[in-house]
């Protein structure tokens, strides 16, 4: 086994219904584009207010993914 150079990239994901939802949804997309990913840590959350209850999730997330050998 090689050692492995790193990758980060930070995006944010959103849902209209849980954190964990909007984690997903990010990372989902990245893996559309992006491959070997590894591992995220959440940045921030933050979310959109209606009233008395929570309308919007959004998650920053970094990222981890190793490049190709």
């Amino acid at each position: 086994m090689s050692d492995h150079i790193y990758k980060i990239v930070e995006i944010t994901g959103t849902s209209t219904t849980t954190i964990e939802d909007a984690i997903n949804n990010a990372i989902a997309k990245a893996s559309e584009s992006i491959h070997n990913l590894r591992w995220f840590t959440v940045v921030e959350t933050r979310g959109e207010i209606d009233g008395s209850a929570v309308k919007h999730w959004q998650v920053t997330i970094k990222i981890g993914f190793h490049l190709d050998d």
